[in-house]
């Protein structure tokens, strides 16, 4: 092979894999993204998923219990399949009692391989209470390794902060 010709083809390799690596769109998984595309649930076969709730505290009590404290709230679903992608059916947010606050998805979305998304709650937004929760759903097509599902709370104040994080626990299973 010539020199000139191997230029060449390292540029092009090159090239392709550059374009590959696209930065993410910040917190803003509430809408279609180009990286996670939406898909039709009826038109997939389906093999594998989840249902996962995930406690979340969008404020916790303090000074004796006669205070609160609000939390933002972020919701992370993290796709741990190195090869295949999963999807997102169904991300809801509750209140402390039981009622649905908000469905974060309205299409289904792909999270792909090694892939995350999250859900915000702001602390200004204080319309879910103590015992807030996520329920958060997912399908695959082949079998994949389990996702993992976090939801991290967090406040400062001053030099003070208040962080923490509680893990999604599974509640029903498809196999």
């Amino acid at each position: 092979m010539r020199i000139g010709t191997c230029k060449w083809l390292l540029l092009i390799l090159a090239t392709l894999f550059l374009s590959g690596c696209a930065g993410q769109n910040g917190g803003q998984t509430a809408t279609p993204l180009p990286e996670n595309p939406e898909v039709v649930v009826q038109d997939l076969d389906i093999t594998t998923g989840q249902t996962i709730f995930v406690p979340a505290y969008s404020e916790v009590h303090y000074a004796s219990g006669d205070r609160t404290m609000e939390l933002a709230v972020t919701l992370v679903v993290h796709n741990t399949d190195f090869t295949y992608p999963i999807i997102l059916t169904s991300v809801r947010y509750y209140n402390t009692e039981g009622q649905m606050v908000r469905e974060y998805l309205s299409l289904p979305q792909q999270l792909g391989p090694m892939a995350s998304a999250d859900f915000f709650v702001d602390a200004g937004e204080q319309i879910g209470g103590v015992g807030t929760n996520f329920i958060v759903e997912w399908v695959a097509e082949q079998p994949v390794y389990e996702p993992v599902v976090e939801a991290l709370m967090l406040n400062t104040s001053g030099t003070q902060g208040l962080s923490f994080t509680s893990p999604g626990r599974v509640i029903s299973q498809i196999e």
